[in-house]
């Protein structure tokens, strides 16, 4: 539910009134305590959704990015383990500095004709309040994180840096660049540690071209598919992202993400062929 309420820009209080509740009752909604269908029927009219999707049976649809990064925020905290394929990499592994220029970006993302209201700007702070929230729990709990690295996306990283609009100066996009080139060296530095708990495999060959995450936990796994993208010319406006527990899209993307990890460059060697990307865009420069 609160992903959903997030997505939709309404508050607890906007929830109570609409459905003629108490905004106790919301908040032990949200809580996961049981409450009467009728009341969670109208609820998921309110939020844009089914009654399936609000009780996570079948396939959950998401529309915003807010919602989808809440509910994956959710997941992670009960994951023993998450394999994703993010570009450039998982959000989880860069740096604290990579927060503030993916906000930068976000704002450079809205399109010049519409100007930046105040319900734009707040849902940008949306996702980087839930993001920073993600890799706080993260830090805190260390479940395993593995991360699929794609050459081709780590190269256009590089080559456009970290913006959000490509009308920028030339000297700003050289800085971008140059923070570019400092997020795939700390993937780098990770690959060569071999750090607990995190896996770093670069792919060489062809990649899906939307990011896919398994949630895995001892009970279950979650697949999370999705259009929304956090690398160069982020994209969190457009398209619909979801999330299924079926058996069979699970066991199909595990199937793919375990071919895609075996064929991998790991540790000592993903980092060397990480860091010849980086030469590479710098004497590109």
């Amino acid at each position: 539910m609160k992903a959903y309420r997030l997505g939709a820009g309404l508050t607890s209080e906007e929830i109570a009134e609409r459905l003629d509740i108490s905004r106790a009752a919301v908040y032990r909604i949200e809580a996961g305590e049981i409450v009467k269908i009728d009341t969670l029927s109208r609820l998921a009219d309110v939020l844009g959704t089914t009654l399936a999707s609000l009780l996570g049976v079948g396939t959950e649809y998401y529309s915003s990015a807010v919602s989808y990064f809440e509910r994956m925020r959710q997941l992670e905290d009960r994951s023993e383990q998450v394999v994703v394929h993010f570009s450039p990499a998982s959000y989880l592994l860069m740096t604290p500095a990579y927060t503030g220029h993916l906000r930068r970006m976000l704002l450079e993302t809205l399109p010049a004709r519409t100007p930046r209201t105040a319900r734009a700007v707040r849902e940008i702070d949306d996702i980087i309040t839930i993001l920073s929230e993600r890799r706080a729990a993260f830090l805190a709990r260390r479940f395993s994180v593995v991360s699929l690295v794609s050459v081709a996306e780590v190269e256009r990283f590089l080559e456009l840096g970290l913006t959000g609009s490509l009308a920028s100066s030339a000297k700003d996009r050289e800085r971008w660049r140059e923070a570019a080139r400092v997020e795939i060296a700390h993937l780098a530095t990770i690959l060569a540690n071999e750090s607990m708990g995190v896996q770093v495999g670069v792919v060489e060959g062809s990649m899906p071209n939307f990011t896919f995450q398994l949630f895995r936990n001892a009970d279950e796994t979650h697949l999370g598919l999705s259009p929304f993208r956090l690398g160069e010319q982020p994209n969190v406006r457009l398209g619909i992202a979801s999330v299924t527990s079926a058996p069979e899209p699970v066991a199909l993307y595990d199937q793919l993400a375990q071919t895609l990890w075996n064929d991998s460059l790991k540790g000592a060697r993903g980092a060397k062929r990480l860091r010849e990307l980086i030469a590479r865009s710098k004497r590109a420069a």
